[in-house]
């Protein structure tokens, strides 16, 4: 199957890529494509039951791996845990003061939004902030190698990704 890879191989090791926030989302594609290629049980079926079900195995690896690399704030916890800095987000909530009122003050202009244009002008305005905090988590982990301070920043994307979802949640209620 793959003899070089071993199914406990971090997913960066796994897809062959650097461990680096930025990732060329091609290469991440044509990496999964060519290990589902390899790993798909189908390929296995005239050599058993024990060898489709190892297959089997590799391709939810290989699955797995791609969700998390794919998914920004999946892939910055990964590499902070890589660093021997986990995210930790149940235990540990410690925000900046600031992002906590930030925080509040989206929170409150969810509810008081009336209309669809509201709440998009919201969701507008939080995904600029989602991507001002991603551009800052590459800058401390592939140039400055500060998993710690990237590791807060990873928290506060966490927050933002459950906002946005409550947001998308509001859209559907609005019938958009």
């Amino acid at each position: 199957m793959t003899d070089d890879l071993k199914l406990d191989d971090d997913d960066f090791t796994l897809f062959g890529l650097p461990r680096r926030f930025t990732l060329d989302p091609a290469q991440l594609e044509e990496r999964r494509r060519v290990l589902q290629a390899a790993t798909h049980p189908d390929r296995f079926a005239s050599q058993g039951a024990a060898a489709q079900r190892v297959a089997m195995q590799w391709a939810v690896r290989v699955n797995e791996a791609h969700r998390r690399l794919k998914d920004p704030v999946a892939r910055a916890a990964l590499l902070c845990e890589l660093a021997g800095v986990p995210i930790d987000a149940e235990r540990n909530t410690a925000m900046p003061a600031e992002f906590l009122v930030q925080q509040m003050a989206w929170r409150e202009a969810l509810e008081e939004a009336a209309d669809v244009p509201a709440v998009e002008a919201l969701d507008d305005q939080v995904a600029a902030f989602e991507r001002e905090v991603q551009a800052n988590i590459a800058r401390l982990l592939d140039q400055q190698g500060d998993a710690r301070a990237a590791a807060e920043r990873v928290r506060a994307l966490m927050f933002v990704a459950r906002f946005r979802s409550d947001v998308e949640k509001r859209l559907d209620a609005l019938g958009q």
